[in-house]
Parts: structure tokens; sequence; C-alpha cells
């Protein structure tokens, strides 16, 4: 069931597994969502994000990106719905690329075509590094959060004629043009996310934003001013010729950005230097 991307939990020591089942199916952590629990295998690696366009017959890859689920700095702390990502992900070559299209995407749409399912739309595909083997995790017919947020900043094609192309089977026709440039975002959450937090705050230093991106999510207009409305507030999304260029824009933007209680993850990317 639905847990609103909270639902994962990496557990490494026996008791603290107990207490979560414990929590999750006699405490109903999330509702009827954790009536079932599913225990799987560790894999141990790095994850991705593989982004798929198709319009039933033909499809185009969209660029990777890496997300960062944890609340905390070296990914510690409790899952929440994302708190940065990164595209492209640096340490997929054409090797690793072409393993991907090959073993998952192009058997995955084809797979839509063999089962009779007339699927049109957005394919992710959570994948997860291992020695250089990509291992599918989890599959979803939609875009991803906060992914989305520098996937589609660098597609150049007009993203209104990709849709119609995807409408009219025609997405073979396009020649899809990607930004060589790297694009990074950063969340910006309310203080006690992704638990308790308060709603309300005042947003200042907006109109500071230089040459990057605000997406606002958790926000409201009140009274001509912009509050926070949730606890994932914003997210800052910033071009450069590399992750880390592309970082400091964002992190350098987030200095000029105020709200009681703001809280962002200053280490996206650390796992890919």
């Amino acid at each position: 069931g639905l847990a609103a991307g909270k639902g994962v939990l990496i557990i490494h020591d026996l008791a603290e597994a107990k207490e979560e089942l414990r929590n999750m199916l006699v405490g109903q952590k999330f509702g009827a969502a954790s009536s079932k629990v599913v225990i799987e295998e560790f894999l141990d690696g790095i994850e991705l994000s593989c982004f798929v366009l198709t319009d039933g017959k033909s499809y185009k890859i969209l660029p990777t990106a890496k997300d960062y689920k944890r609340i905390g700095e070296g990914d510690a702390g409790l899952n929440t719905g994302g708190m940065g990502a990164v595209s492209p992900v640096p340490y997929v070559d054409a090797v690793l690329m072409e393993k991907i299209e090959t073993r998952i995407v192009k058997p995955t749409i084809e797979g839509f075509q063999k089962d009779g399912i007339p699927y049109k739309g957005f394919v992710f595909i959570g994948l997860i590094n291992v020695k250089n083997e990509p291992i599918v995790i989890e599959y979803n017919v939609r875009m991803g959060d906060p992914e989305t947020e520098v996937v589609v900043p660098r597609l150049k094609t007009d993203l209104v004629e990709l849709f119609l192309a995807v409408a009219n089977e025609k997405l073979d026709k396009i020649e899809l043009e990607i930004d060589e440039r790297s694009a990074t975002t950063v969340m910006l959450v309310s203080g006690g996310y992704p638990e308790d937090f308060e709603k309300g705050k005042v947003i200042s230093g907006l109109e500071n934003v230089h040459n990057s991106i605000v997406f606002h999510a958790g926000t409201k207009l009140d009274n001509g001013n912009v509050v926070t409305n949730g606890g994932r507030v914003m997210a800052i999304t910033s071009y450069g010729d590399s992750f880390q260029e592309a970082l400091a824009q964002s992190y350098q933007n987030i200095e000029a950005i105020h709200f009681d209680n703001v809280y962002f993850r200053k280490d996206i990317g650390f796992d890919l230097v």
C-alpha cells in the first residue's frame, strides 16, 4: 500500500527489525498499507533512477538521476519523500547504460505489448548498481520527486511535443535532445519533517534567488506572503558543467531564502565524488 514514500526500512539489527514489524503490523504505523509486510534481501550498491517515456510501441530513455531519501546527512535517519537529486548520475557510463536498456528497458516495453497492456506514459525504473550490474528494485508508472526537478529541466525537446507524440504513437519520429549540463536540486523542508512539523512560517528572500529554478511544493499564499504549508517546502534547482558546480549554485541561492526552522541536507551528491 501507499506510505508516502516512507514505507521502506533498511535495518541492520534484528531487535530493531522486530520492533518495526510490531509497529507496522500491530500498531498500524502506515494504516491499512502496513497490514502486509514484505521482507527482502538487502542489496549493497548505489541506487539510481531510470525514466522512460513510451507511446506503447517505441520509447525514449530520459536522463538518469539519483535522489537522496534520508533526512540526515550521510543518508542517516528516517526516509522522506526526497531531499535532493542529481542528474546525470556520474558513474553511469555507456557500458552500464547499454546493460540497462537491453536487459531492463527494452524487455519492459516489449512486455507491455506481449501482455496486451496499451500503456502510454512514463515508466520509472528504480535500480541499484551492484558491482556494475543493474538490478531492478521497483517500477512506477509516473515520474519521481525530486528527480523530476532535475530530469525535466535537462530536456531541450519541447515537453508538449513529446506528449503529443506519445498520444499519437509517433514517439519514434521525435529526436530527443538533452542538455549536456548537470542539474541538481536541493529540497528545503520544515523543521521536524518527516515527523511533526509546523506550517504557516513566512518565507522571505525568494526575490534574491538568481540563476536557479524554485519549484514550490509545500507553500501557499497567505495575505500576500508565501508561507510554508507542508513538510517538503520547495526545491532549488541549478545547472552546472559538473554536479558540484550545480550544487554550489543551489546552495548559494538557498542562503538567500529564510523561514523559521528551515532544514536542508548539505551533502547532496556526497557518494558520487
